[in-house]
């Protein structure tokens, strides 16, 4: 597995192709690509080159995802016997990036992001067919109906026993 060390915001990453870091706030709009120059470390399946203190002509391309805030820190002042209290909030803020490519000083990509072609997969909905709807009835006939349908019911009873 092929990896870089690399140097950005006063802090050192170790990062390899496809890796999502969140990093100190860049000034790059979301979408762009960012090359970082100062790399301190590149190690291939085969071979490990150390930088003194950076390796020249080493690029690590990365693409920036999102510009984020961390989450909320208190701080609390107080001052004892002196009925003196002050609270602040403070929120970093972070560039939130991912690992496209890793060159080597000759140029030579070591580690590449490997993107899957993309399927798009159509879904049919089967059409229901909607029901017409009934208009609404009040209560009084609805009873009506009601009794309109038993009347019914019982005069064809009867009909049948007299035959």
């Amino acid at each position: 597995m092929s990896f870089a060390i690399i140097e950005t915001g006063g802090k050192q990453y170790k990062v390899s192709a496809s890796k999502i870091l969140e990093i100190e706030k860049l000034e790059v709009q979301k979408g762009e690509t960012i090359q970082f120059k100062n790399i301190l470390l590149l190690n291939d399946d085969k071979n490990t080159e150390i930088g003194n203190p950076n390796i020249k002509g080493a690029i690590v391309e990365a693409k920036l995802l999102d510009n984020v805030k961390d989450r909320t820190i208190l701080i609390f002042h107080k001052r004892r016997r002196k009925h003196s209290r002050k609270k602040n909030g403070h929120r970093q803020r972070h560039s939130k990036i991912q690992i496209t490519k890793i060159l080597s000083k000759d140029g030579k990509v070591i580690a590449e992001l490997k993107t899957e072609p993309k399927i798009e997969i159509k879904e049919t909905k089967p059409k229901i067919e909607k029901k017409e709807a009934e208009p609404k009835i009040n209560k009084k006939e609805a009873k009506t109906k009601v009794k309109k349908k038993v009347v019914k019911t019982k005069t064809t009873t009867k009909k049948t026993k007299k035959i």
